[in-house]
């Protein structure tokens, strides 16, 4: 399918690749469709642009790239959003990613809103971790 985007332009897709956000991202109720772009082979950052809207992209990453103990625990996904037994064995897990304008150096990830997806069923879901004792800004870079 094709899309039109504002950073990419018009660009096709694989529908079969399309991801459903019955909830949509927080702040962003209509926008339920989505697609990931992957930012550059050899990078760890992906692209999460709206199908429902062409300004709407956000840039995602495993959390476990930058924090290998991160924790996440499944088991406060709405009941709405329960898979089928064995498909938490696939959950994918990213946190969206602030980088300041033209400060790259100073980039935060969101780790009390991580977006759980179920490829199997090409469906999403953001949690927000409550008495979590992570932060919606934890840098990713050491400060030198």
């Amino acid at each position: 399918m094709e899309i039109e985007t504002t950073r990419f332009g018009r660009i096709q897709v694989d529908g079969k690749k399309q991801i459903e956000m019955p909830s949509g991202m927080l702040g962003f109720p209509d926008s339920r469709r989505f697609v990931m772009i992957r930012h550059r082979e050899d990078s760890p950052f992906f692209w999460y642009q709206s199908v429902d809207d062409p300004n709407l992209a956000f840039v995602l990453a495993s959390p476990f790239a930058f924090k290998p103990d991160y924790v996440l625990d499944t088991h406060k996904i709405p009941e709405a959003f329960s898979w089928d037994a064995g498909d938490e064995n696939h959950l994918e897990c990213y946190v969206v990613i602030s980088i300041p304008k033209g400060s790259p150096d100073k980039m935060t990830a969101n780790l009390i809103g991580p977006i759980v997806i179920n490829p199997l069923r090409r469906q999403a879901y953001q949690m927000v971790l409550s008495n979590s004792p992570y932060s919606h800004q934890t840098p990713l870079l050491e400060e030198k």
